[in-house]
């Protein structure tokens, strides 16, 4: 395995978020040398999930890359996820557009959504049992769009005849399928270049890196870039760093997943079970958590702050100064 990179999503959501906290935020992480910022995606009222806060803001995730694009040098700017709500013609030219503008630091995070944001996909004209196809001809039509001025696709959702986008990109725009199932794994190595679960624990986490090798095997493709954005909160010690975690909110999401490997006990009850969702507590604490994701042979860690917001640059500064000197 090569050098592990390491990210941060975003404040563009949440009752905190401004623009001095992402344009400042973005140039500061620069300088602690992160690799990567990153953005989520929604287009109505912003609802969350069930464990982060009732604030109805979410920042459109392009323009907060765009914006980043003019105010950074070096940080990859990435999508954790984009979901097919767009055309997929539209999604190519944002993506090129965006790639245009930070000089090939692109990854296009693709993924199918969740049924929570139903209405989302009403209101574009997709049903839910859409989606998955949804993400596979947008995946299709935006690498024939990126790669050909001109092009046709017979598409049951997205049918393009004779069209085409430009700029188009000069180099290879990577695409990350995100999701934890098993056919997320399945999807990622079949038609991407990288696997991207957001909150997943580390057992779980384990079994998927196998399956991931072993279906590279067979199709005898290369290993899908790895990443993971698991919700991190340190402090000075472990108790003041899961004052704002949402732990019950936490466990609940953990126990309605399918596709997840259950504890001993059959069900998520404490701190504990929730290996990789949850990474808590000190610099030291933070890093021995990283090293499990490292382990398991990831590539790419994004460190995702929704339960700091409030004091997000200070959890920063924490991760940039104390953790990654520890890690990298």
């Amino acid at each position: 395995m090569g050098k592990v990179s390491y990210g941060l999503l975003l404040p563009h959501f949440g009752e905190h978020a401004s623009a001095s906290s992402l344009i400042e935020g973005a140039k500061r992480a620069e300088e602690l040398e992160f690799d990567s910022v990153w953005v989520r995606d929604h287009f109505l009222r912003f609802h969350g999930h069930g464990f982060e806060g009732s604030s109805a803001t979410l920042v459109e995730p392009f323009v907060v890359l765009a914006g980043l694009a003019a105010a950074t040098k070096k940080l990859k700017l990435g999508t954790a996820v984009a979901v097919p709500w767009r055309h997929p013609l539209y999604m190519a030219h944002l993506f090129a557009s965006l790639d245009w503008l930070a000089e090939g630091r692109v990854i296009a995070g693709m993924g199918a959504g969740a049924t929570l944001f139903k209405d989302e996909f009403e209101l574009v004209g997709l049903g839910l049992d859409d989606r998955v196809d949804a993400v596979k001809e947008a995946v299709e039509i935006m690498r024939l769009a990126w790669e050909n001025d001109e092009i046709t696709y017979d598409g049951r959702l997205f049918p393009v005849e004779g069209l085409g986008i430009a700029p188009r990109p000069k180099g290879k725009i990577p695409i990350w399928y995100g999701g934890s199932t098993p056919a997320s794994a399945r999807r990622a190595v079949e038609y991407c270049d990288g696997w991207f679960p957001g909150r997943i624990t580390i057992p779980t986490f384990r079994v998927r890196m196998r399956q991931l090798r072993e279906l590279s095997d067979e199709s005898g493709q290369e290993m899908p870039t790895v990443g993971a954005v698991p919700p991190t909160s340190p402090d000075t010690t472990l108790a003041k760093a899961l004052e704002p975690v949402n732990m019950g909110g936490l466990l609940d999401a953990a126990n309605k997943q399918r596709w997840w490997l259950k504890p001993k006990s059959g069900k998520f009850e404490k701190l504990e079970d929730l290996e990789g969702v949850i990474m808590a507590g000190t610099p030291e604490d933070i890093a021995q958590e990283v090293g499990k994701f490292i382990d398991a042979g990831i590539d790419h860690i994004v460190f995702d702050l929704r339960f700091r917001l409030h004091d997000y640059d200070y959890c920063m500064d924490l991760i940039g100064e104390e953790v990654l000197p520890l890690v990298k």
